[in-house]
């Protein structure tokens, strides 16, 4: 069987088995397989998968992951969520969907101290839900603020997803992570824009969130002191050459466990707490390392058929505008993120796309923030937008019909910010190229 049929059947193969539920790891690694023994055999299959889980994860880079989580299911336990949405509301809670807007900043902020997009979204949505929903804000708009803030997670640094993808590319994960903060940022400041507008069409809450005096304001910030402590040990030591990415990883979570011990040393429920952050963390890094074993396998049989080197020759032989050939790469994304989570997406595809980025000469950090984007796109579409079905599990009285048209307001807000980020790269290459001992 030549190497293109057996390519397509593979990969019809995953989309038939997710669609019986089998789980996302499983469906590639079966197809991955299968592939592999229709071009060469099962002894051959056998023998390589040998030693494929240890190849694939035995990566020191890789170790940085558990401590990002870690970190952030600390601070979740540290209350830094309840604190930063307190912050917030203060500061923007009188505007029109102030609270809308309050939630966003909070996962912005929360973000910063953890590099999980479902974590954000879980730790943001308990606190701000109940008070959108008690002052008579538009369902959609809570729950889709709410969902969509959560995304931030896996931009803002520090991400998990960035460090998979420097992990994937080989390319610097100091400079992966410090190119996530300005499009943080930016990503942040069109949520709020949007939410301003459609807090426009949308019926008026029924009770208007008091406003704060500035002096009442200002003291408030002094709530903030946990993510500032945590972005200048993280990002600070990464960005001044004093730690490593494994390393701030490491500083990072004990920080916020010394975090936890001071929030809840007259509190109960210490250890309990401090447990279920290790057991969180486990079970979070144990789907990750096997969504990587699973597309690993498939991108290796990928690789075997040399499907990325014929794509990347047939890209670069293409008499067209290299901008528009990385548009149409990224669109690919769409249809993708439709079934698949963003680890999977980056893995089947990256071994793909990025020979055909290089051999384009483009920056892999702006490409690798560009792709990001796009997978945070997936995490709120229908019908495998993993944020959502977060939300529904919080607020279970609104239909998962309602929070995936809120979450459609913002989809729009990402393509903007995406689009911005395509036609100016320099909001991603300014601040890595200017780290210490670039």
């Amino acid at each position: 069987m030549d190497e293109i049929t057996v390519t397509v059947l593979a990969t019809a193969l995953i989309f038939v088995l997710l669609a019986v539920g089998t789980p996302v790891f499983a469906a590639l690694a079966l197809a991955g397989v299968f592939g592999i023994a229709m071009v060469e055999d099962l002894a051959f299959v056998l023998n390589r998968l040998k030693a494929f889980s240890y190849s694939q994860t035995a990566i020191y880079l890789l170790t940085v992951i558990p401590l990002f989580i870690l970190m952030g299911n600390l601070a979740q336990q540290a209350g830094v969520g309840q604190r930063l949405f307190n912050v917030a509301r203060k500061w923007v809670g009188h505007l029109p969907g102030g609270l809308a807007v309050a939630s966003v900043l909070t996962s912005a902020g929360f973000a910063a101290t953890s590099g999980s997009s479902v974590a954000t979204a879980a730790t943001v949505g308990a606190v701000a839900i109940p008070e959108m929903n008690k002052a008579g804000y538009d369902r959609r708009l809570s729950t889709g603020s709410v969902a969509a803030g959560g995304v931030l997670g896996v931009l803002i640094p520090p991400s998990v997803l960035l460090i998979f993808y420097a992990a994937l590319t080989e390319v610097s994960a100091g400079k992966m992570l410090i190119a996530g903060i300005i499009p943080g940022i930016l990503s942040t400041l069109v949520f709020i824009a949007g939410i301003l507008v459609v807090s426009l069409y949308v019926s008026p809450v029924r009770q208007q969130p008091e406003r704060h005096g500035w002096r009442e304001r200002i003291i408030s910030l002094k709530e903030a002191w946990q993510v500032n402590v945590l972005f200048v040990v993280v990002l600070g030591g990464i960005y001044f050459g004093i730690v490593t990415p494994t390393e701030a990883g490491a500083v990072g979570a004990f920080t916020a466990f010394l975090m936890v011990l001071s929030a809840r040393r007259r509190g109960t429920g210490l250890w309990a707490g401090i447990q279920g952050s290790f057991r969180a963390s486990i079970t979070t890094t144990v789907m990750i390392l096997l969504t990587m074993l699973g597309a690993g396998i498939f991108s290796y049989f990928l690789t075997l058929v040399q499907v990325p080197q014929m794509i990347a020759e047939y890209i670069t032989a293409i008499e067209a505008d290299p901008l528009l050939i990385i548009a149409l790469l990224l669109l690919l994304y769409f249809p993708l993120g439709m079934f698949l989570d963003a680890f999977s997406m980056l893995v089947i595809t990256l071994p793909i796309m990025f020979p055909s980025v290089q051999a384009l000469g483009f920056d892999p950090l702006w490409f690798g923030i560009l792709a990001v984007k796009m997978c945070e796109i997936g995490l709120i579409t229908p019908p495998v937008g993993l944020n959502v079905y977060v939300i529904a599990g919080i607020d279970r009285e609104t239909p998962l019909t309602d929070i995936f048209r809120g979450a459609g307001w913002f989809v729009v807000m990402e393509v903007v910010t995406t689009l911005l980020i395509f036609f100016f790269p320099l909001i991603v290459t300014w601040l890595p190229n200017t780290m210490m001992g670039n």
